[in-house]
């Protein structure tokens, strides 16, 4: 697993670069690193792992001035060596930049031991915002679709009181995206701890967060498309524009979904159809 990380991960040239054995007191946290808590019975459960078959998998580590060196990816189990007192630590030293550094320790912990929605949603809105990346890139780098990325970043939309509900794990993602329905702050910080105190379902707390719209003034609300058939309609665009080879737009309209494609001139149409066409003939044959 060392040199598969090894392989995939960027060198900086520098002779220090490379897999080695570091004392895990030498070794700073990473100030950017997304998660902010950690399950003490799971923690507990890799530290007997590590005291019987040692650290597979190696942390990621990059060097600081006077030898010592700051965490990149794997905080689990960096603290998982330190409960059993383990002398060295497996590290790939990488000079990495700040968005490295915040890409790999994000993209583990979302692939892996998940990081609650409010500490992916921070992550993610950090690559962009802070460190110029498009939703499409941090999307491509932590398994997820662009759409998927959005409705994340908009969890932060939410009242406090919402997002402490989520990172205590009263309130789930869903729960987050159903209250984002209503359109007024004030009234979302009501409505989270109104699910939180009745148990409500995520179906439930969306039925709410449309009603507490009816109270609003708004003549000609725009239709709401739910962020999860947003997220399956962008799937859907992307899966059919690779099989086609052009661009594809998928959109709902009531029950329906209405699937458009786009061509500079009639022939090409004609083209694509002939060419569908051919190749249900060959698998029909």
């Amino acid at each position: 697993m060392g040199r598969g990380l090894d392989a995939i991960l960027p060198r900086s040239g520098r002779v220090e670069d490379g897999l080695r054995n570091i004392p895990p007191d030498l070794i700073q946290p990473n100030g950017r690193q997304p998660r902010r808590t950690f399950d003490d019975a799971r923690l507990a459960e890799l530290a007997e792992s590590i005291r019987v078959r040692g650290v597979l998998q190696p942390i990621v580590v990059r060097p600081l001035a006077g030898g010592s060196f700051e965490l990149v990816a794997g905080e689990r189990r960096l603290r998982a060596a330190k409960l059993v007192e383990l002398e060295t630590i497996p590290a790939l030293v990488r000079d990495t930049e700040d968005w490295e550094r915040l890409d790999l320790a994000l993209a583990e912990n979302m692939a892996r031991q998940d990081l609650n929605p409010v500490e992916a949603a921070r992550a993610c809105a950090m690559l962009v915002d802070d460190l110029g990346l498009t939703k499409e890139e941090v999307g491509r780098r932590v398994g997820r679709s662009r759409v998927a990325i959005s409705n994340l970043i908009r969890l932060l939309d939410l009242p406090e009181e919402a997002l402490e509900l989520m990172e205590r794990g009263d309130l789930s993602e869903g729960h987050g995206r159903a209250i984002l329905l209503c359109k007024d702050h004030g009234a979302r910080r009501h409505l989270a701890l109104d699910a939180r105190d009745g148990g409500w379902s995520v179906r439930e707390t969306e039925k709410r967060a449309r009603l507490a719209n009816e109270d609003e003034p708004a003549p000609r609300r725009p239709r709401f498309v739910h962020p999860d058939l947003e997220e399956a309609l962008a799937a859907a665009e992307d899966a059919l524009a690779a099989a086609l080879g052009r661009p594809v737009k998928a959109r709902a309209k009531g029950d329906r979904c209405i699937v458009q494609l786009e061509f500079e001139k009639p022939v090409e149409a004609v083209e694509l159809a002939r060419s569908l066409l051919s190749a249900a003939a060959r698998r029909a044959a």
